[in-house]
């Protein structure tokens, strides 16, 4: 394979796609506030760029079957922005997003030993995300506490961690299945890679304020796990990544409305 040159090729294409998602990103949410940030960390970015690379190595089957993983993923991923939000408070970067990452994989290990189902995996998403909204609105804050002015170093070590990922991810998959590909590929690498600059630039409170916030926004990601398992087979995968997208930019348009009129009525008072 190493002999290939289609395989330097796909690797090459896999490389830039992936790169350029996650630094196109990176620009928007560290010049945003929690909440604006929050809406663009819960979009698929890595997640996306590995979805792409699955959708062009295997089935609509496939693709279908492994949003289940990617369900179970993102209720996981519940866990671990509400565990860095709180940990984040008083703790250094290292004990905070070591421990959230610990907690995530932990859920994930543990949802293994249950065979799941579309419909138990958005039953667990049903569960999870209430009480962790509930309990995450004590870590926001409306101030983002400064702007970051990201360096060339900053993307490339972010573009390159996630790369890594998404390219073991969608190497493994062939040999780890559906469930398991789906999970993986929503591994918070970017999103931990976003509290990563924010810790240490703006300091815990803020880059846990984005961790809060992010636990409404990212329902929209499960709902369009749901849309692309109805649609892949059906449809067809990509109009059902393109359907599943709009889902997720209609939800966090909606929040974004409804925040705005909230704090319209409350100006007007």
């Amino acid at each position: 394979m190493l002999t290939d040159p289609m395989f330097w090729y796909g690797l090459a294409l896999k490389v830039a796609m992936t790169a350029g998602i996650v630094v196109a990103a990176s620009l928007i949410v560290e010049r945003s506030g929690p909440f604006i940030g929050s809406l663009i960390a819960s979009l698929p970015t890595a997640g996306g760029a590995a979805m792409i690379i699955l959708a062009m190595e295997h089935s609509p089957a496939f693709i279908a079957h492994s949003t289940i993983g990617s369900l179970i993923a993102n209720a996981a991923c519940a866990a671990f922005a509400l565990s860095y939000a709180a940990l984040a408070q008083r703790n250094s970067l290292v004990v905070s997003l070591g421990g959230a990452l610990a907690i995530w994989l932990g859920a994930v290990f543990l949802a293994r030993l249950y065979d799941w189902t579309i419909v138990s995996a958005i039953a667990l998403n049903a569960a999870v995300y209430p009480p962790a909204i509930w309990l995450g609105r004590r870590f926001r804050v409306d101030s983002g506490g400064g702007k970051v002015v990201l360096s060339g170093a900053d993307l490339a070590w972010r573009a390159a961690v996630v790369t890594v990922v998404v390219i073991s991810v969608t190497t493994a998959s062939h040999s780890i299945g559906s469930v398991a590909s789906g999970i993986f590929a929503f591994f918070p690498v970017a999103m931990g890679s976003f509290f990563i600059i924010l810790h240490t630039r703006l300091g815990g409170p803020v880059a846990a304020s984005v961790g809060a916030y992010v636990l409404t926004p990212i329902i929209g990601l499960g709902l369009g796990f749901v849309v692309v398992h109805l649609m892949a087979e059906p449809v067809g995968v990509w109009w059902s990544y393109l359907a599943a997208l709009a889902v997720c930019l209609g939800w966090n348009a909606m929040l974004w409305i409804a925040r705005n009129r909230a704090r319209a009525t409350s100006a007007a008072r």
